[in-house]
Parts: structure tokens; C-alpha cells; sequence
């Protein structure tokens, strides 16, 4: 007998990539119900839509990309022909692009107007997946590609809040606060902190509920279906400049209350640090796409200190779009650009431990505190402190 040292536990459940796959539907099943539930036909016939047009893209496109050498087109409807053709499929040839359409889906609005979800499904589906060669090979997220693409091209037709939920329609919660986020004390009084997290405001369908996204990510990192550190970096870049937009933000906005008291001026609704902080961190689709889209580990890297650098990017691009872009939300954006950069962080650690050291971590903090001073600037002087 030949005993080999092993650290606990000792007894490990194998993971495959179904497993993983049927774990994430798991975890989006919640989100789907809270969806169809909160927005009624609004919600289902986009997630229809997008779930027949991305299952059936692929079919399409993996039947010609596996066509049997030497078959003839009308040898598919004998049976011979038929099992030859189906034995080029495997399951996750169906719940890899299931996955993929439910995610978009969630990213949608309620009551989108159904022929832009049909586009934004078969660009995202395509181009940012079959094109590659389909399974395992794409480089782009396939839902954040469509929806960036449809969002682009179609963002007329994108109209929160139309669904059946019973909110305010007046704009999203980051749409109140951008460019002035000293509103955020008057936006607290349209949409508490408790409606943010329990998903009473207008937004994309997936996105609104933070109380089931932390709920279905707790479930996939438990089940060791989604790696922590890619969504742990995005969380937490954010999150510290976020910090430092709030503490720069309270206090130029102190320094135009005293003034506006001065000049008998009415001054706006007080809000402290906190409140901005949490708004911030609530609003937008910054936790669903840290758990279920930076998560992904065809588009990620492969080595541990390359997906934190990788959610990292993630969250600083996020940050950038939010306080310094012209979008109110850039989750979609950062998450296409971090999939950019993801063969080249591979190709820099190749050949290298894959563990963490000081030169990695002191570059990062650099990083953080040159984008920390670049945001809190840009945040400054929209709100006149500079």
C-alpha cells in the first residue's frame, strides 16, 4: 500500500464543468423567479426571447462547426444521419448557452421591446462566443457582449422601470446621482437603502435584488462553483474607491451647504458618508456581475494573482465609467475590457509560481491609490471643489 501526504479535507466531491454549469443555474433561479414574479409578462417573454434565440444560435452554428466529414445535408432526416449529428452534442452544449441567455436576460430591462432582446441575444451569442468556436474557446462574456452591443445601438429602447413592478419610473437609482452625487440624499428619499437591497427600484430585471445575489454567490462559493478572488478584487476596488469618492464628496458638499446657508439658499437633504457609500454599492449591476459574470472561467485567467488583477481591472473600470464616463453604469464595459486583457495577464505569468508576492501586491496598491487620487479629483470638480 502506498501512502501519499495530503492536507484535509481528504474526501473531495469531483467538480466537472456540468456541475459547475447546473450550480450556476441554481444560483440564477432565485433571481429568474424574483424576475417573472416582480415584472410579470414583462419580464418572461424577455427571458423567452433571449433563452430561444441564444439556445438556438448555437445549435445552428455547433451543427455546422461538427458537420461529420463526408455527410450529405439530406442524410440528417434517416435516422443514421440523425444519431451521427446528435452524438456531436453533449449537455453542456445546452446549458453552457442557457446560462448565457438567462445572465442576459437579467441584465435587460422589464418590458424591452422584443425584437432588440432577439439582436442583443444572437450578437452576444455569436460574435462573442460561436465565432471563437464555441464552447470553452470564446474570449468575451457572450451576455455582457449582447448587452453592451443592443445598449450601444438600441439605448432609446432601453426604458427602465416599465415592467410590473410598482416603482417610480422617473430613472434608475445611478441615473438620479450621476454627475451631482450630492443628490444622494434627495434620491435616498425616492429609494431607501432597504429598497435597494430587497429590489423595489427600477433596473435591469437580475440586477435590482442584491438580498438573492448574495444569496446565490454564497451558494456557488460553497459549492466551489465560482472563484472568490476574481469576485472578492472587483467587490473590493470598487468598494475602496467608492469610499474615497464618498468621504471627498461629503465634504465638498458640507462646504456648498455652509455656503448656500450664507447666501439664504435652501439646502439640500443631509446624507453622511455612509449613505453614499452603500447607495453607491447597492445601486447598478456591480454584485450581480462580481458573482455571475467576472466569475466566468473561460474569459478569466487561469493563475490565482490573474484574477485578482483581473476582477481588480474589472472594478476600477467599473468606477471610472460611473464617476468620470458618461454612462451612469459601467459593469457590462469593464467586464468586456478586463476580457481584453485576460490572455495577456496569462501570457505574463507563464512560467511563474503561481502564488502571490510582494512585487504583485505593492503594484496593485500603487494602482489603487493613482486611480483612488484620479477619481476623487474628477469627483471634486464636478461638484465644484475645484
Amino acid at each position: 500500500m502506498k501512502l501519499v501526504a495530503q492536507s484535509a479535507p481528504y474526501i473531495r466531491k469531483p467538480v466537472s464543468v456540468k456541475r459547475m454549469m447546473l450550480d450556476v443555474l441554481i444560483a440564477l433561479l432565485p433571481l429568474v423567479l424574483f424576475a417573472c414574479i416582480q415584472n410579470g409578462w414583462s419580464g418572461i417573454y424577455v427571458i423567452l426571447i433571449s433563452v430561444a434565440t441564444m439556445l438556438v444560435t448555437e445549435l445552428v452554428c455547433h451543427m455546422f462547426m461538427k458537420w461529420p466529414s463526408g455527410m450529405k445535408l439530406k442524410e440528417v432526416f434517416h435516422k443514421e444521419g440523425f444519431i451521427k449529428l446528435k452524438n456531436q452534442y453533449t449537455i453542456n452544449n445546452i446549458i453552457a448557452p442557457l446560462i448565457s441567455a438567462i445572465i442576459y436576460a437579467l441584465i435587460m430591462p422589464a418590458g424591452c421591446s422584443g425584437y432588440v432582446v432577439c439582436i442583443g441575444a444572437l450578437f452576444g451569442i455569436l460574435i462573442g462566443k460561436m465565432i471563437f468556436g464555441g464552447l470553452g474557446s470564446n474570449i468575451f462574456n457572450p451576455a455582457a457582449t449582447g448587452r453592451v452591443f443592443v445598449g450601444v445601438c438600441f439605448g432609446s429602447k432601453l426604458v427602465y422601470g416599465q415592467g410590473g413592478v410598482d416603482v417610480s419610473a422617473s430613472g434608475t437609482p445611478l441615473a438620479i446621482v450621476k454627475g451631482n452625487l450630492g443628490m444622494v440624499g434627495d434620491a435616498l428619499k425616492q429609494y431607501s437603502l432597504m429598497d435597494l437591497f430587497l429590489g423595489q427600484i427600477p433596473g435591469s430585471m437580475g440586477e435590482v435584488c442584491s438580498l438573492l445575489i448574495l444569496l446565490g454567490g454564497i451558494y456557488l462559493f460553497v459549492r466551489r462553483s465560482a472563484d472568490l478572488r476574481a469576485c472578492l478584487s472587483m467587490i473590493g476596488s470598487f468598494a475602496i474607491i467608492t469610499l474615497v469618492v464618498s468621504i471627498t464628496a461629503y465634504f465638498v458638499w458640507n462646504n456648498h451647504q455652509l455656503l448656500d446657508m450664507d447666501l439664504m439658499v435652501h439646502p439640500g437633504t443631509p446624507w453622511n458618508i455612509l449613505d453614499l457609500f452603500l447607495y453607491e454599492m447597492l445601486s447598478g449591476g456591480l454584485l450581480f456581475g462580481a458573482v455571475f459574470m467576472i466569475t466566468d472561467p473561460v474569459t478569466s485567467p487561469t493563475t490565482k494573482f490573474g484574477r485578482i488583477a483581473f476582477g481588480t481591472m474589472a472594478g476600477i473600470i467599473t468606477a471610472l465609467v460611473r464617476y468620470c464616463g458618461a454612462y451612469p453604469e459601467g459593469v457590462a464595459f469593464s467586464i468586456l475590457i478586463a476580457n481584453m486583457f485576460a490572455p495577456a495577464i496569462d501570457y505574463l505569468m507563464r512560467g511563474r509560481k503561481n502564488t502571490y508576492t510582494w512585487k504583485q501586491i505593492l503594484g496593485l496598491s500603487l494602482t489603487m491609490i493613482i486611480i483612488c487620487l484620479i477619481v476623487g479629483f474628477s469627483v471634486a470638480s464636478q461638484l465644484g471643489g475645484i
